[in-house]
């Protein structure tokens, strides 16, 4: 009778530790959801340190020279030198 009520508490014990372990706090779900978010912020913080290196050297190449400065206001603004003949191609 008395290995009967003690192999009673240790399952009752045993169930409330499983419960900590997959629902509480600090459990198995919360630590694969976080895992999850880590891993999400870290593509996006990949993603933005390429942009940004992309983004120093374009700043690197206007602070430089002029030829980049020149092709923005081609490109952009669509100036032109002088003595240059400005066409436009339009197609139908």
């Amino acid at each position: 009778m008395l290995t009967r009520y003690l192999a009673i508490v240790l399952v009752f014990l045993l169930v409330l530790l499983q419960y900590d372990l997959w629902l509480g706090e600090g459990s198995l779900t919360a630590a694969w959801k976080l895992d999850n978010s880590i891993e999400i912020q870290q593509r996006q913080n990949t993603r933005l340190l390429e942009r940004n290196k992309a983004l120093e050297a374009e700043v690197k190449d206007l602070k430089s020279g002029l030829q980049a400065i020149e092709e923005r206001a081609r490109s952009e603004l669509g100036m032109i030198k002088e003595d240059e003949t400005f066409f436009q191609v339009i197609e139908k």
